[in-house]
């Protein structure tokens, strides 16, 4: 049988990869999982009383886009935070925001721009989303580094005018996953000038947006409303996995035009899984309430203190300007990944898993990912461990 040659350059996913790495070998110590950003922090008390509430609502189909209660208490967060006032078909509630992610691409991307085949930009490293969406409408996935030298955010105004000429879509993640720095305003004006003088779509993905050190992440889309920018330019993406802990909620949502709402709800109506109706309730109250939101950015916070403290005097530590990831530099991500699984029992992501080699280069081999989520006591634990390992 003939497969698609369309994946064949595409690495397996990167926990499969870290599984093969480390499962041959038994852990150093008692296993503290910090690979994966599954928040372990409390979700709100009153989610099991408003599912309980609701159960009957399992017995039916649910809405596609959302119930219109979730969707106007997602254009009440997003006016209360950024400012910007929606309209309910300007919002599409998401069964998790990498189904909208992907999504979006297959719905907006064109087959042909400027006579070619069109360009989608992604910084490296990236969500590894972005690049399956690219590659799945046939488009060409451009990995613009994303290093200390560009303030780990990509350069796309870098690129050549034959490429820009021919992007249809720019992927772009603020807080950044991995390395937690934030697009300023400056930023996402450039960029988004950048977008409308070569006519293509930006896609900003902003779930990390309310875990912040000291100040809350400018959001793409009240940039754009400031400029007066096409509303169909920028799609923002927003969960309550990061926001409220409650991955398994996969309740998210994209904001932005109401004409790339269109067609992304046309296609999600085909080929999309709405979330149940009994979910759509709980998120209904989850995004109306931001007290315990508050709290979890507090814990988070209190993180980074303590590894800011833990790995004070480590050459190349860069303390996160938001997000819950740390941005370990080694001298090889992967080695030292089951180094640490070997020797501590602590595990963690080899930064290259996240990034595409790139003329000769992987942007991501020099690093690791550690992941802030377990408890506290837990974290300092393995932060600890991973100090006394590698940087000792």
């Amino acid at each position: 049988m003939v497969f698609p040659e369309r994946f064949s350059d595409l690495p397996d996913y990167a926990f499969p990869r870290l599984r093969r790495l480390l499962d041959a070998h038994a852990p150093g110590g008692t296993p503290i999982a910090m690979s994966i950003g599954e928040p372990q922090h409390p979700f709100p008390a009153f989610v099991g009383e408003v599912l309980a509430a609701n159960l009957t609502g399992f017995g039916k189909y649910p809405p596609n886009e959302g119930t219109p209660e979730l969707l106007a208490a997602i254009a009440g967060w997003v006016t209360g935070r950024y400012g910007v006032a929606l309209t309910p078909d300007q919002i599409l509630v998401l069964n998790g925001t990498r189904e909208g992610l992907y999504n979006a691409a297959m719905a907006l991307c064109p087959e042909i721009k400027a006579q070619r085949r069109p360009a989608v930009l992604m910084p490296n490293p990236f969500y590894q989303v972005y690049a399956v969406a690219a590659l799945s409408v046939g488009a060409e996935p451009v990995y613009v580094p994303a290093t200390t030298a560009t303030g780990h955010l990509p350069d796309y105004a870098s690129l050549p005018a034959e490429v820009l000429d021919r992007t249809a879509i720019a992927y772009l993640c603020s807080p950044a996953n991995p390395q937690g720095a934030v697009a300023t305003e400056d930023y996402w004006r450039d960029l988004i000038a950048l977008a409308e003088k070569h006519d293509f779509v930006i896609l900003a993905d902003e779930c990390y947006s309310e875990i912040w050190r000291d100040a809350a992440p400018t959001g793409a889309l009240q940039v754009a409303a400031g400029m007066g920018a096409d509303p169909d330019r920028v799609l923002v993406f927003h969960s309550l996995s990061k926001r409220s802990n409650l991955p398994g909620l996969r309740s998210g949502f994209v904001a932005g035009g109401a004409r790339a709402i269109a067609r992304i709800r046309q296609l999600r109506a085909y080929a999309g899984a709405p979330l149940p109706l009994p979910l759509q309730r709980v998120a209904e109250k989850v995004w109306s309430d931001e007290a315990h939101v508050a709290e979890n950015r507090a814990l988070y916070q209190q993180k980074y203190r303590i590894a800011d403290r833990i790995f004070a005097g480590v050459p190349g530590y860069m303390p996160p300007v938001a997000g819950f990831f740390l941005w370990l530099p080694v001298d090889d991500g992967e080695a030292a990944a089951l180094r640490l699984w070997r020797e501590t029992g602590v595990q963690v992501l080899p930064g290259g898993y996240l990034a595409r080699e790139v003329g000769g280069e992987n942007p991501g081999k020099g690093y690791i990912r550690v992941a802030m989520v377990a408890p506290t006591q837990d974290m300092q634990s393995g932060l600890t461990r991973v100090r006394d390992c590698l940087y000792r």
